[in-house]
């Protein structure tokens, strides 16, 4: 029985999708599993970049055009591999006390002055060579 409830508060509650309900929600489930012992910066830097590796094989040795559409029998598998990413990293934030909202929202900001409309469209160089 307490299995059970412990399965279902990881459910949440309908319309809790934001990030750090997410966050929280990870958090439980790492310690109901005694992982925090294994959840160290590197370890979750590093179970990132593997699952990033697995989400890219689902897209090795296609062309552009094939990789916009992608069969539905593939997609289950890329969407829990997107999900292996944002689950991670959403984990190491948590682990380094990073809001990731507020660093991406900056991120946003410092890419628009880097990249100004005026220089950048249409074009994939770097900031730094505009």
């Amino acid at each position: 029985m307490a299995q059970r409830e412990h399965v279902q508060s990881l459910n949440g509650a309908e319309g809790e999708d934001d990030l750090s309900s997410i966050r929280d929600r990870l958090r439980d489930f790492a310690a109901a599993r005694n992982w925090n012992q294994f959840h160290s910066p590197k370890n979750l830097a590093i179970a990132i970049s593997v699952e990033a590796g697995e989400l890219l094989e689902h897209f090795q040795w296609i062309e552009y055009d094939e990789s916009h559409a992608v069969p539905a029998d593939k997609m289950p598998k890329i969407k829990e591999e997107m999900a292996d990413v944002l689950l991670y990293l959403i984990r190491l934030g948590d682990v380094l006390n990073i809001d990731l909202t507020q660093a991406a929202k900056s991120k946003i900001l410092l890419n628009a002055e880097r990249y100004p409309v005026d220089k950048s469209r249409g074009s994939a160089k770097k900031y730094t060579e505009l």
